[in-house]
């Protein structure tokens, strides 16, 4: 992972380590091949950005992080559960650098896995009972997960429905975003909460802290989708061009351009077929337009409203490093 700290790196590596741990002693059953395909992707690594944020929310609190790992798991699980359902929506072929799930088992089973995932988040998230968490805790972490979710669910189905739809402002654009992106953002940092403490003072800004983070993630998605490196993302680049995806990149472009290149960006823009050179030259348009600087400005204020929202926490190590998560949001390269 690049652009982060030594500590960061060190930490997040034994968050993830102690996440896949939990998750491999739990799913696993028969038939052996369901399992492979639902733990497929999470094998394959990821950057375990919200079990994480459970984890440090948990210890900035003063809680130990193995009383957190029940929340955590069933964060990432459900991530990985959306992820599955994704990339057979979009037709995706690659993440993470390896074939999707779906690629290599078939739609009906990879359906199938990532219908395993979801329940097995929810069984995860009732083990915090034999870590010391109170019931009445675990039962509100449950409504917290279901509730975000359902909202992915809607964010899901507002970024599919924006495909059809000519027009598309960015306020519409933004609740859609924080509907698929930010809501398990923002579940997981009250996740992370709901281990240590009921004040809902806390709760409420945590909240807030991992909506706008998980805000400025997907801005952050959409910028390297069209200006990223395709070696470093480990999935295809202009996907969203080639899909007719209204992101907030597009939208600006589409503001802004007129004519000849307008026409020719509109062209291109969720025609499957296009061919690569079509697609760069797409994207090309898109940055000349400002797009790319446009959307980059929205996420680092996103970024400013999650470090005010911390302040609500003490000062210590796990703060800072809730804090640096928050800057590498827009800074990271994959």
């Amino acid at each position: 992972m690049t652009q982060l700290s030594e500590r960061l790196r060190s930490y997040i590596t034994r968050v993830a380590g102690l996440v896949d741990g939990y998750i491999y002693a739990r799913v696993h059953g028969e038939p052996e091949e369901l399992y492979n395909a639902a733990l497929h992707l999470i094998r394959a690594g990821g950057k375990r950005l919200r079990p994480v944020i459970v984890v440090a929310t948990t210890e900035a609190l003063g809680e130990e992080a193995e009383k957190a790992l029940p929340f955590a798991a069933a964060v990432e699980l459900v991530h990985n559960f959306t992820l599955v359902h994704d990339d057979i929506m979009d037709r995706d072929d690659f993440r993470r650098g390896v074939p999707t799930v779906h690629k290599l088992w078939g739609e009906p089973l990879a359906i199938t896995a990532g219908d395993l995932l979801y329940a097995k988040a929810f069984e995860a998230l009732t083990d915090a009972r034999d870590k010391g968490v109170p019931a009445e805790r675990v039962a509100k972490a449950v409504r917290v997960l279901a509730q975000a979710s359902s909202i992915v669910a809607e964010g899901q189905a507002m970024d599919m429905m924006f495909e059809e739809e000519e027009y598309v402002d960015v306020e519409d654009y933004l609740k859609m975003i924080y509907k698929k992106t930010g809501a398990l953002f923002e579940a997981s940092a009250v996740l992370g909460g709901l281990v240590a403490t009921s004040d809902e003072n806390i709760l409420s800004s945590l909240a807030s802290y991992g909506k706008s983070l998980g805000i400025a993630f997907q801005i952050r998605d959409d910028i390297l989708g069209i200006a990223g490196e395709e070696s470093e993302l480990g999935k295809p680049i202009y996907s969203d061009i080639r899909e007719g995806k209204k992101t907030l990149p597009i939208l600006y472009a589409l503001s802004k351009l007129e004519g000849d290149a307008r026409e020719k960006l509109e062209k291109v823009l969720g025609n499957r077929d296009a061919g690569r050179e079509e697609l760069e030259e797409a994207a090309k348009l898109i940055k000349e337009a400002g797009g790319i600087e446009y959307a980059e400005e929205l996420a680092r204020r996103y970024v400013e409203q999650a470090l005010a929202a911390l302040k609500v926490l003490p000062e210590n190590e796990y703060r800072e490093m809730l804090e640096e998560l928050a800057r590498f949001a827009v800074s990271r390269t994959r």
